[in-house]
């Protein structure tokens, strides 16, 4: 059942998930607004979106921006993983009192990262969040409070998803671990344990799924929280092997698969914030963490899914890791 209203605020527009879908609703007939702090008068139209001049951690920047709207995308994180116990929680209340006051639905890209290992290995949606790092009791936090605004009127979705990776640079592990953009792959650095089962979810696959979601909402719960499946990994190494194979059918050598240089991010995480909060991940590479949609697939009658070779050669291409003369043979789209 879609629903008739069409405009939407997403906080994080320009960056990795907020991007993603704010250029699919966009694509499927929604009005997008985006805020950006420093912004050109040039760019207030560009790439289709309304860009409005604003910081998430202003309030009332927030909710003029959201004047109009019926859905806030809550996807705007700190960058580099600075500040989050200090940033992380206000901007969420500024969506919150935007959405509130003007019946808005607001969605949330959800992580895994809430849950501790007690929840593993088949992770639920609502297995206990028992989070075991710092970051992950923001995120918890963040839950909780979305769930107490849901009780009081305010209509939540929470998509969580595996680690993302796509076409676009951005900050996960894909782009920053496995491979290195706009270089050939070479050697492949593979983060997991042997045989620790690893979920993988592809960016344009979560944008879909948020998007149909969205235009559900008027038939979902107050708070609605849902899990996908993506890509699961069940040796630790098919994520890796799918990059080789695509690499190889481009006309490259085979590149290697080494471990993860976990002991680099240990010396060097009292200096570098991102490899410290990198380390602290470390528990969902040691274990199988895959995590059961049967609830999402009831809400849309099945997942958006992109085969991995096609998602993974999407991926490398757009990250600038394939020659630039090959032809991809698939969108990348589901």
């Amino acid at each position: 059942m879609e629903t008739s209203s069409k405009t939407v605020l997403v906080l994080g527009a320009s960056g990795g998930i907020g991007g993603e879908v704010a250029r699919q609703l966009r694509d499927t007939g929604w009005v997008v607004r985006g805020l950006k702090r420093d912004l050109p008068t040039a760019h207030a139209q560009s790439d289709g979106i309304q860009w409005l001049r604003g910081d998430a951690l202003n309030a009332a920047d927030v909710l003029a921006a959201a004047q109009g709207c019926d859905v806030i995308v809550h996807a705007v994180n700190p960058p580099g993983y600075r500040d989050w116990d200090r940033l992380v929680l206000p901007m969420l209340e500024h969506s919150i009192a935007a959405a509130r006051a003007l019946g808005a639905t607001l969605l949330l890209p959800g992580t895994v990262y809430n849950y501790g290992p007690d929840a593993f290995p088949l992770l639920h949606e609502d297995a206990p969040q028992r989070p075991v790092t710092r970051k992950g009791a923001i995120r918890a936090e963040m839950e909780a409070r979305l769930r107490a605004a849901s009780e009081t009127g305010l209509r939540v979705i929470v998509l969580r998803a595996g680690d993302f990776f796509g076409p676009r640079v951005g900050n996960n592990w894909f782009s920053q671990g496995l491979v290195k953009p706009d270089k050939p792959v070479t050697s492949i650095s593979n983060p997991a344990a042997a045989g620790a089962g690893h979920q993988w979810a592809y960016l344009p696959d979560v944008a879909r799924t948020m998007v149909e979601l969205l235009e559900r909402r008027a038939t979902l719960p107050a708070f609605a929280n849902f899990h996908m499946s993506g890509h699961w990994d069940a040796s630790g190494r098919e994520l890796a092997e799918a990059i080789q194979r695509v690499v190889v059918a481009q006309g490259g050598k085979p590149p290697r698969i080494s471990a993860f240089p976990w002991w680099l991010l240990t010396l060097a995480s009292p200096f570098v914030t991102t490899f410290k909060e990198m380390r602290e991940m470390r528990y969902l590479w040691r274990q199988p963490v895959r995590m059961d949609n049967s609830r999402l697939v009831a809400a849309l009658g099945r997942e958006p899914h992109t085969p991995l070779d096609e998602a993974v050669e999407a991926s490398l291409r757009g990250l600038g890791c394939l020659p630039a003369h090959c032809t991809s043979k698939g969108t990348g789209q589901p």
